[in-house]
């Protein structure tokens, strides 16, 4: 399966990010996404970056169950 590529917001090394692997877990995903959302939260340099990311990890993973 091959992601199509999208650009981030310029910050960092994000901005030379290869191609899209399939490296975590589910579990591992949501978590990310979780801190992902928590920090974008912020009024900082990084919640531009962190909200972008949060989006294109949401796309990408289906929604978490709920318990």
């Amino acid at each position: 399966m091959t992601l199509p590529q999208t650009t981030p917001p310029a910050h960092g090394a994000a901005e030379n990010a290869g191609p899209l692997l399939p490296l975590l877990t589910l579990s591992e995903s949501h978590d990310l996404l979780r801190l992902l959302q928590v920090i974008a939260a912020e009024d900082d340099e990084l919640a531009e970056e962190a909200h972008w990311f949060a989006q294109q990890l949401t796309t990408r993973i289906p929604p978490e169950p709920a318990d």
